[in-house]
């Protein structure tokens, strides 16, 4: 994979992470946006890119891996934004929507939090690299059915006679000879 599509990839997935975690942060929209970070992300930084054409899969392994990265990079993007702002609205506003994560990171240490969301980073690659696989199947299954375009139309005389051939039955040098 080339480093310049590496790195557009990881842009692209922490800015879709942290408008994730951004969002998150909003009571009803939050489990709905979370469920697209751990399943959906590969499967919509891919097609973006698939239809901008910056990325060019040729392979299911080459997809799968693009998903994990998207994956990986998404969630550590997420958890950038997501983890700070819970602690702000827990530590100043007292605002306790996600009460569990706000007493984890009142009371946990830095080296636990931080295990932890590698450890989700990494749930988070496994789900989408099987949703960049799924994506490459569908993207492909979409190729298989759109109808090649065709040359334009030529006169008839060109389609049935090529330029370089004889002409049979009209005189030429196609002589009948006994």
């Amino acid at each position: 994979m080339n480093i310049i599509v590496l790195r557009q990839l990881a842009i692209l997935s922490l800015l879709l992470g942290g408008v994730l975690g951004i969002i998150t942060l909003i009571p009803f929209l939050g489990t709905l946006s979370f469920i697209i970070l751990m399943f959906c992300a590969a499967a919509i930084i891919m097609w973006f890119m698939l239809k901008v054409e910056l990325l060019d899969i040729s392979s299911n392994k080459e997809s799968i891996v693009t998903g994990a990265i998207i994956g990986f990079i998404s969630f550590i993007g997420f958890s950038i934004i997501y983890l700070p702002l819970v602690a702000i609205l827990g530590r100043i506003f007292h605002l306790y929507m996600q009460y569990g994560i706000s007493l984890f990171l009142g009371v946990g240490s830095f080296g636990v939090i931080l295990m932890l969301v590698i450890f989700m980073a990494i749930l988070c690659a496994t789900t989408n690299a099987f949703g960049g696989f799924l994506t490459y199947y569908g993207m492909e299954f979409l190729k298989s059915i759109q109808k090649p375009e065709l040359p334009p139309q030529q006169n008839f005389q060109q389609q049935i006679y090529p330029q370089n051939q004889t002409h049979p039955f009209n005189g030429g040098d196609n002589e009948f000879k006994l």
